[in-house]
């Protein structure tokens, strides 16, 4: 389980393909001054820009290796990794640690695509998603969500559109500062919400007819309008 709360940036030392899957090695991330040191441990679960991972080995310097399955490469954009390339990275929430982000659960839901960017005139910036047909019941306004691993909260959501507002401290510490028009990004819908919204859905006659009508909403994907 993860906050959406993005540690810091890693750098892709390695992406290999192999068979159906791939193997993928990374640089140790730079974290914020009096973050607790990167020392994970084989078998621990990481969010990788989104999309939890276990650790396959750990090398010099603080370098992890992770294996990606073939569903992996089929749901995500990590099959377009390079070397160079940066990740975001957050390591599993500890039931001590405080909750700023949200619950994540680090499985990348559906990939969004980036229609418009633009300067919010703060030093922030407004960003514009349009996400795949079926994935808008989720869109609620004020609503939370990850893009990449990184816990946002939804604005102005209409039809299969949404946007964000991203603040300098983002746009700083993750890689949705270097977001362009056109790019596909990870995304996660709430979890809470999820589960609040399967629970109805699975027992309609315990439900009151407000009830009902919101859950048969959320399993009703709204038209999209031109």
């Amino acid at each position: 389980m993860f906050s959406g709360l993005v540690e810091g940036r890693a750098e892709v030392r390695a992406f290999r393909r192999q068979r159906s899957g791939a193997k993928l090695e990374l640089e140790a991330p730079r974290l914020a001054r009096g973050a607790a040191p990167w020392r994970p441990v084989r078998g621990e679960s990481i969010a990788i820009s989104g999309c939890c991972l276990t650790v396959r080995g750990r090398g010099r310097g603080g370098r992890t290796s992770y294996d990606l399955s073939r569903e992996t490469l089929g749901e995500t954009w990590l099959g377009q990794l390079a070397p160079g390339r940066e990740v975001n990275v957050e390591r599993a929430v500890r039931l001590a640690d405080r909750l700023g982000g949200h619950l994540v659960s680090g499985h990348v839901e559906a990939l969004g695509r980036v229609t418009r960017l633009e300067n919010s005139g703060d030093g922030g910036r407004l960003v514009t998603v349009e996400v795949p047909a079926g994935f808008e019941r989720w869109l609620l306004a004020k609503g939370s969500l990850t893009i990449d691993g990184v816990s946002l909260t939804i604005v102005a959501p209409r039809a299969l559109r949404f946007r964000v507002a991203l603040i300098p401290e983002t746009l700083r510490k993750t890689t949705l500062g270097e977001l362009r028009t056109g790019a596909r990004v990870h995304l996660e819908a709430d979890l809470i919400g999820k589960w609040v919204a399967r629970l109805l859905a699975a027992a309609p006659w315990r439900a009151s007819g407000a009830s009902r009508a919101a859950t048969h909403q959320l399993r009703r994907p709204r038209r999209a309008r031109s």
